[in-house]
């Protein structure tokens, strides 16, 4: 065995691997299109600054888990940890804030340095969707239509939960930054070194701790709710509306919180229990100042994205590894018409190939263990009447046929 193994937290994806992962890629592409979405790709590595404003300076995800460094010219690259901020980038830089809403669809690896465990990777697979431009909450319940569409058409959706909070507009998150810093001051005590540190700065990360002596006290501590404006109160509650016509069943839980600035309303989870304590598999929220951040003006936007690896691990088969068919030459002649005969099955939409190597039975053993449907198989004789003989893998059925009626009868 060779000493050169994947680097760690990154795989090789191969046979059923291979066919989760993109079919789940396939899947959500097939879907973003129906919903209008467009496709877009940035490249794999950025300016530094794209996700140090992107992310936030002091956010754990900048301060430890990127993948910086300094390129041969001296600039400070970052291989993406996340797609958002790229895609809010390519909006200013290719100016097109002048023409909004853009509605898009992503998908690609993502880099995060940090402890590989089950479903998560140094290297991993995300789909996004976003709407940039729009302020209404009916984006915000398409965007989330959109991706329980794809749970569906996965067949996860049963395993999921959509996770509902609003986090009310800027007027709305002061009051409730107010009323958290009073609280978890009153237990600073007990809250664990990350928490005390983030108190004054950004309370709201203390809601969404990891720390269990923190959950406990985060249990009683006050939510947004009481502390809406009107106006973000009525974003809510159409949103709520929007998602019931939709036909997207969800859960209120106000411990869904996003710690930025530039988020407001809505933030959501679709989580499930089946893969353990990585229980979000999509989640996502309104982020109305990022554009800004770029360097663009004032752009509305809101989107979610989704870990390709976990949906992949709750999918409960593998989609089946399509079916060939292989045309078998019998000498060396015969090479040429079965070569004529697999070029006519490929332009007619059949996967077709054709047997390499061994005799007869060795290449029909190997048809048969790669899960072919048919086998044809083509010598001299055959070849003089214009036919060839069509093995049935499946059935183990064998006839004379055609050559010119391959195509029509094995479609």
């Amino acid at each position: 065995m060779s000493d050169l193994q994947p680097v760690r937290g990154t795989r090789d994806l191969i046979g059923e691997d291979a066919r989760r992962h993109f079919h789940v890629i396939e899947t959500a592409r097939r879907v973003a299109s129906i919903f209008g979405y467009d496709e877009w790709s940035t490249p794999v590595f950025e300016d530094t600054r794209v996700f140090a404003r992107g992310l936030g300076d002091t956010s754990d995800v900048v301060m430890k888990e990127m993948y910086t460094f300094p390129d041969r010219g001296g600039e400070s690259l970052t291989l993406r940890p996340e797609a958002t901020a790229g895609i809010c980038r390519a909006l200013v830089t290719n100016g097109l804030t002048q023409s909004l809403p853009q509605k898009v669809f992503y998908a690609g690896p993502m880099f995060r340095y940090e402890r590989p465990q089950k479903g998560r990777y140094r290297q991993f697979h995300q789909i996004d969707v976003e709407v940039l431009g729009s302020d209404s909450p009916l984006a915000d319940a398409e965007v989330i239509s959109c991706g329980w569409t794809i749970l569906q058409e996965l067949g996860v959706s049963q395993d999921t939960v959509l996770e509902l909070n609003t986090l009310g507009d800027r007027e709305s998150r002061d009051a409730y930054r107010a009323a958290l810093i009073a609280y978890f001051s009153d237990h600073k005590a007990s809250l664990s070194e990350d928490s005390l540190a983030r108190l004054e700065r950004n309370p709201l990360r203390v809601v969404d701790s990891k720390d269990e002596g923190d959950k406990r006290i985060v249990q009683d501590a006050p939510t947004i709710h009481a502390h809406l404006t009107p106006p973000a109160a009525a974003f809510y509650d159409k949103l709520q509306e929007h998602l019931t016509r939709f036909g997207v069943p969800f859960k209120e839980n106000p411990r869904i919180v996003r710690g930025l600035d530039y988020y407001s309303h809505t933030a959501f989870e679709f989580v499930t229990n089946r893969l353990g304590s990585q229980g979000t598999v999509m989640g996502g929220g309104r982020y109305d100042g990022l554009v800004e951040e770029m360097g663009g003006p004032h752009t509305p936007c809101v989107g979610w994205a989704a870990g390709v690896e976990r949906l992949s691990m709750l999918m409960q088969a593998p989609p089946v590894a399509p079916a060939s068919v292989v045309v078998i030459p019998v000498g060396d002649p015969a090479e040429g018409a079965a070569l004529d005969v697999v070029q006519t099955l490929r332009h007619a939409g059949i996967r077709a190939e054709i047997g390499f190597r061994g005799n007869v039975k060795r290449r029909m053993e190997r048809a048969n263990k790669q899960g072919a449907r048919a086998a044809i198989i083509l010598g001299e004789t055959e070849i003089a009447k214009g036919v060839a003989q069509v093995k049935n893998l499946l059935t183990g059925e064998q006839a004379e046929m055609p050559i010119s009626e391959l195509a029509t009868r094995l479609k």
